[in-house]
């Protein structure tokens, strides 16, 4: 019998200009060998944050709840009854992407910006063009755990929010499980959690009895289940926060027919499509955005580049024992040939280039990378200064991983780390 295969992927594959068909690629692998619904077996996303499935699996960019359509009218008339709300307030179109939203302030159709819980001011792609339409905005609301941030440093408005460990609420795992979050302590000053935030804000626009029923995040987990009704994601047959606890969480979907606790996806050869069978979906692949030239003759990858910090560093930069594991300086990933084609030793400062801005960093000469590619971590805010703007046209996702730059020997005072020692 042929062995079983489980194939996995991050954000390497997704966030390209074109990463969706990549994943799908990955997907028609599994079936058309088999390697799904199976033990051992399937296409597996991984993702960078806790509880990203739980953003997905209801839909909170641009769908509607619970995986529903803006533009299908009985949907609308769906979540319409469920949330008691007056049909005609909900959109017929899908809201805008992240890209669609910063086209939407440099048309000065957006005037304000209320941020949540992320940081684009140093982690959106070609940053300086971000920063830029900051002048734009007559106001800037930006709600986070933390005041320091890039994002918050340039807003109007910062409201404070609560961690995971000063709520209540849940979290869907990579795994599809649900499970509950527990307040251990009360949030510091005057942080208040997500939900309560959303909620005083309500009642001062003049909105709150359209939220009458959304009591405490329980209450609003119950609207959820109901949402999820005949969906591939329903979770009608939970039991409350009671069942979740007492299970140590329960995989999705859980219909209120089902007694499983758990189930395996696909196992009974049945999937989301109107005839019950898989798809095969695919496109001839595209070149890249932005290629190389003999000005610009590297292609630049960003990434994590160390288990030191995640992303843009908002938390794991305030630990001192999770600084001392990361360098001090910015370090770029160069392969040892092209190291030496151009005279470039370890730890020597260089000026990488696109053409929309230069940064410094000190060179790190590695196997690790191929020759024509150069490395450098996404946790440094200077690092999306050069990064091309191009977007995949289905998930509309940011191309991190390609853009096209130069390397230089930075002449100058400090030019290695060796000179930046005391």
């Amino acid at each position: 019998p042929s062995k079983r295969v489980s194939m996995w992927w991050t954000m390497g594959v997704n966030q390209s200009h074109e990463g969706v068909r990549p994943a799908q690629a990955i997907i028609n692998l599994c079936l058309m060998t088999g390697n799904i619904g199976k033990p051992g077996t399937g296409p597996n996303s991984i993702t960078g944050q806790c509880n990203a499935m739980g953003s997905r699996l209801f839909s909170n960019t641009t769908n509607l709840l619970g995986g529903h359509d803006f533009g299908n009218p009985d949907h609308r008339a769906k979540i319409s009854k469920i949330l008691e709300v007056p049909e005609d307030s909900i959109p017929t179109e899908a809201s805008w992407t992240y890209d669609q939203i910063i086209n939407g302030i440099e048309s000065g159709h957006i005037k304000g910006l209320w941020i949540i819980a992320t940081n684009p001011a140093h982690s959106w792609i070609n940053q300086s063009h971000f920063t830029k339409l900051r002048e734009n905005l007559e106001f800037l609301v930006v709600q986070d755990m933390y005041a320091n941030t890039e994002t918050a440093r340039i807003a109007d408005l910062v409201l404070p929010a609560a961690s995971w460990g000063e709520k209540n609420g849940t979290f869907i795992n990579s795994e599809r499980r649900i499970g509950t979050l527990k307040q251990v302590k009360k949030a510091p000053g005057k942080a208040l959690s997500d939900f309560r935030i959303f909620q005083l804000l309500a009642q001062t626009w003049g909105v709150g009895d359209l939220f009458e029923k959304w009591t405490d995040p329980e209450s609003v987990f119950g609207l959820l289940q109901k949402l999820s009704t005949d969906q591939a994601c329903d979770i009608t047959g939970i039991n409350g926060y009671q069942d979740l606890d007492k299970s140590g969480g329960i995989q999705w979907p859980k219909t209120s027919e089902s007694c499983q606790q758990e189930r395996r996806l696909f196992e009974d050869g049945k999937f989301y499509t109107p005839s019950g069978k898989a798809k095969f979906l695919f496109e001839p692949p595209t070149p890249l955005p932005e290629p190389t030239s003999k000005e610009y003759p590297f292609t630049l990858l960003t990434g994590r580049g160390t288990s030191a910090q995640w992303h843009t560093q908002s938390r794991t930069q305030n630990s001192s024992v999770l600084r001392k594991l990361y360098p001090s300086a910015l370090l770029l990933d160069i392969n040892p040939d092209d190291a030496a084609v151009r005279g470039i030793q370890n730890h020597v400062a260089l000026t990488i280039s696109s053409r929309r801005a230069s940064i410094t960093a000190f060179a790190h000469v590695t196997n690790s990378i191929k020759p024509g590619e150069v490395y450098l971590p996404m946790h440094e805010p200077q690092v999306n200064r050069l990064t091309f703007p191009s977007f995949d046209p289905y998930s509309r996702q940011p191309s991190y991983k390609a853009c096209a730059v130069q390397i230089r020997k930075l002449v100058g005072k400090a030019t290695s780390l060796e000179s930046l020692s005391p």
